[in-house]
């Protein structure tokens, strides 16, 4: 599958320059025809099963604080960033929290994910009931408020954005994605909605279920979302054995991993983390994988 860059000039521009200046390298016998390669929207070393599932990745990390009085749209929040200016501009991805939850509630992706090499935002709703729709809206304002408005804007490629969310959150980024097909990725865990056909999402959606979910049961849930997005430009279904619905609440290294290679795969179009994706992960914390391999 290839992913359309027609609407990214400014990657296009520094890929270009990347390949001249490997090339001019290569015509000095100083670097490799793979270095050659490489693009600006690859960040960080080579992955390894270790490094994918450490506490923390390569790049240090910084957070700030957004009041929700600060913004309109949506609650606030804290945005996770990597320290590093000079390794290009970053990918970003929002992430909502669940009914009456908060984002301390999925406050542990914040640091996880940045320290792979993304801008990471993890946001209050309006008010903590708020439903799927709502929280759909939200996600796209927080994305709006991260390339318009905050501090570290200037670390954004606009044009690289995802979703993620728990619970009604997960429901809110299948409906970010429906609204906005310009998004890269959506990562919906333990997702709730009680629309059930998603057909009209064009963006490459990993839904994370949890095998022993009583508040949104995979099968009347995750399973049918999954199963009405098309196959085109791809989906994963993960299944996280005798988890609960509250399994993305705490630190969860099968979340990560998976939620790591999804973003690195889709939205930095970076194939070196195909490996985690397919084929099917063998992984004993997982109780069903399907998935659109390859990608």
């Amino acid at each position: 599958m290839e992913l359309s860059r027609s609407t990214r000039p400014l990657s296009r521009f520094r890929r270009l320059l990347a390949v001249s200046t490997a090339v001019f390298g290569l015509l000095a016998g100083s670097v490799t025809l793979a270095q050659a390669a490489e693009t600006a929207d690859v960040h960080g070393p080579d992955p390894t099963e270790e490094s994918i599932t450490a506490p923390r990745g390569p790049f240090e990390v910084d957070e700030e604080s957004v009041s929700r009085y600060s913004v309109q749209g949506f609650g606030g929040g804290t945005i996770y960033y990597p320290t590093d200016t000079a390794d290009g501009l970053f990918s970003a991805v929002s992430i909502s929290p669940g009914y009456t939850g908060s984002q301390d509630s999925i406050a542990w992706l914040g640091p996880r994910l940045a320290s792979q090499g993304f801008v990471v935002f993890t946001i209050d709703t309006i008010t903590t009931s708020d439903q799927p729709d709502s929280r759909a809206r939200q996600l796209q304002a927080s994305l709006d408020y991260l390339t318009d408005d905050s501090s570290v804007k200037v670390r954004i490629d606009p044009a690289r954005l995802g979703v993620m969310g728990h619970s009604m959150g997960g429901g809110g980024s299948l409906k970010a994605s429906l609204d906005n097909p310009a998004l890269k990725a959506a990562i919906p865990m333990t997702p709730w909605d009680t629309t059930k056909d998603f057909s009209g999402v064009r963006t490459p959606t990993l839904i994370i279920g949890a095998q022993d979910d009583t508040v949104a049961p995979v099968a009347q849930h995750a399973k049918p979302f999954y199963e009405s997005l098309p196959d085109d430009p791809g989906k994963a279904y993960l299944e996280l054995a005798g988890a609960s619905h509250f399994a993305p609440n705490t630190d969860n290294t099968t979340i990560a991993k998976s939620s790591i290679a999804w973003l690195k795969r889709f939205l930095d179009d970076d194939t070196r983390y195909d490996q985690f994706l397919c084929p099917p992960p063998q992984d004993a914390e997982i109780s069903d994988y399907q998935s659109t391999c390859p990608y």
